[in-house]
């Protein structure tokens, strides 16, 4: 052990001691230990693809929330705080709290009540061969993609920690990840997952509480984040300090000069688009809430999960701000400098904001907890990436066109063997996502891509009965081939390969390519259904609103629980608390 602490002081960003390595270590003794105990529950494809359909909604609501406190909640918002400020919160308020609860109230019951296995599953039986395939292909592709963003963040902890080369600490991370997935398959994701969500919180609150006490507080913050905006030098960019320290209008993180266009950015491509995209179709956190034991329990997981969803950004978004003003080389950095060094020792990026910080504030042991946290919250990301992959690989694509009627151990050796192979091709994505000096550009521009046009598709198909087989998959396509123009014509969303014909980039570039993507689609669906045949009214029972009974879509069981154990006061609750958060920041 005194070895390795030797190792990590040479020439690392991070000097842990061993008390730090003692408490790691503990916390990959228990993530590989959920592996093997979640391995003996695994008896078919449904226990390692959906765990049964067995757990509670306490369970599946954390394991929802930790899935997606991967590379873009933690290091992407992070970066967000310390280049943007308060406006990022927008991701969280407007950007996710509204979408999941209506993933919750009205979406889960068609997802959970059809019996699917997948979200691609879904759309197969909505609209046939054409838009399953589109659908499915592009998200194991987005999948494989953004497995690699959490790896290489996951990687750059390691290199960070113990001064290891970047390619030896990915391959290091993505074997720990594929050990306990491909042991425990979903249970064993899930069970970390909600493991990690308490070591994710442990080791970032720490963060926020010292780092304030070292500005002065909240105001001290506010303070010291003016003086920098009315001190740095124009060429750098720095937002303005009212627009860093209010979540409204939102123009640094929209890139929009005008308040009115940023609002409309916000609300409909961030808000709308992009977030109902990303929360009611992704089978990353859709999986989640449909391993849970009945259709109460489905449709409160998302709801479950958007109280501590809520609360994250005074954990990622706050200690980003922080170090933008007490860590030297973030500040250079803002500054419009190139500061040597970095998780990747190719030059500081604010990627690196909560490394840098954690090096400056933290004391030895709450170190180790921190880094705990980060490890635990890619590889909580990365798991819910790759259990989704083999999902769909398995059964939506290598089942349905390529090996049919088989065995369900067949199938299951099958998902093993899928685990395996996306975690090796994260490794080469994570090459991809290290281009990036911010990984929410990078990841923002992807949902723009995927979730978009999905979104677009669900929506019009669940509550249009008239909608068509071919007009799911002409919008679904049209839709995902408009947003890479308008991302591929923006000024910097392919880096070197990008036109800069339209004047938008970074985030603002994502909003408008995914609101391109959604318009294209929902009006070439239209057109094209309106020429083409629709299926009868008989076959959309479960699949469309106005043709699914009520009683199809709630637990009768539901209406004998207390009140605050009940799916729409819990989604009241929530969106109450939300629009407080608003009107106070």
């Amino acid at each position: 052990m005194h070895a390795l602490a030797g190792l990590a002081t040479a020439g690392t960003l991070i000097s842990a001691n061993p008390v730090d390595y003692v408490i790691i270590a503990l916390y990959f003794v228990f993530v590989l230990g959920i592996g093997v105990m979640a391995r003996r529950s695994v008896s078919d494809s449904i226990d390692f693809f959906l765990s049964g359909r067995s757990l509670p909604a306490w369970v599946t609501g954390l394991a929802f929330i930790s899935a997606n406190l991967g590379a873009v909640e933690i290091m992407g918002m992070s970066a967000n705080g310390a280049e943007l400020g308060i406006s990022t919160v927008h991701y969280f308020w407007v950007g996710a709290i509204p979408a999941m609860l209506f993933l919750g109230v009205v979406m889960m019951p068609f997802y959970y009540g059809s019996r699917v296995r997948s979200v691609p599953e879904f759309m197969f039986r909505r609209f046939g061969t054409g838009a399953h395939l589109v659908n499915a292909l592009s998200f194991a592709l987005a999948q494989l993609l953004i497995a690699g963003v959490n790896l290489y963040l996951l990687g750059s902890i390691v290199h960070a920690l113990l001064g290891w080369p970047l390619w030896l600490t990915l391959i290091v991370a993505a074997a720990i990840v594929l050990s306990y997935i491909t042991l425990g398959g979903l249970s064993a994701a899930i069970y970390n997952e909600v493991l990690q969500f308490f070591v994710i919180v442990g080791g970032l609150l720490p963060l926020t509480l010292i780092g304030l006490h070292r500005v002065g507080g909240w105001s001290g913050l506010k303070d010291k984040i003016t003086q920098f905006a009315a001190t740095a030098p124009a060429s750098a960019k720095v937002p303005p300090a009212d627009q860093q320290l209010h979540s409204w209008p939102g123009q640094a993180l929209s890139g929009f000069s005008s308040p009115v266009w940023s609002v409309i950015g916000i609300v409909f491509g961030l808000g709308f688009v992009l977030s109902f995209g990303y929360w009611t179709t992704n089978f990353v956190e859709v999986q989640r809430a449909m391993a849970s034991n009945s259709i109460s329990a489905a449709r409160k997981t998302p709801i479950i999960g958007s109280f501590p969803k809520m609360f994250v950004p005074f954990i990622v978004i706050v200690p980003g701000m922080i170090a933008a003003v007490l860590v030297k080389e973030i500040g250079q950095l803002k500054a419009g400098g190139s500061p040597p060094g970095g998780a990747s020792g190719e030059g500081v990026k604010y990627n690196d904001s909560l490394l840098l910080l954690m090096r400056d504030i933290l004391p030895n042991g709450l170190l180790g907890v921190a880094i705990a946290g980060l490890l635990a919250a890619f590889m909580a990301g990365m798991a819910a990436n790759i259990s989704a992959f083999n999902t769909v690989f398995s059964y939506d694509l290598w089942q349905r066109y390529i090996r049919k009627d088989h065995s369900d151990d067949y199938y299951l050796r099958i998902g093993r063997l899928a685990t395996v192979g996306a975690t090796v091709i994260a490794i080469g994505t994570a090459v991809i996502a290290s281009s990036f000096s911010n990984v929410m550009d990078y990841l923002q521009t992807l949902f723009g891509f995927f979730n978009a046009p999905l979104f677009a598709t669900f929506i019009l198909g669940m509550f249009w009965k008239r909608m068509t087989a071919t007009a799911g998959w002409v919008g679904l396509s049209a839709g995902t081939l408009s947003a890479v123009l308008v991302a591929f014509l923006s000024e910097d969303a392919f880096g070197s390969l990008s036109r800069g014909v339209i004047p938008i980039s970074g985030q603002g570039a994502s909003f408008v390519a995914a609101s391109a993507a959604f318009v294209v689609d929902v009006v070439l669906s239209i057109v094209v259904s309106l020429v083409t045949k629709p299926k009868a009214a008989k076959e959309l029972r479960g699949l469309v609103y106005s043709e699914t009974p009520r009683e199809d879509l709630i637990d009768p069981e539901e209406q004998r629980l207390p009140w605050y154990r009940r799916t729409l006061p819990l989604a009241g609750i929530s969106l109450g608390l939300v629009i407080i958060l608003n009107f106070l920041f």
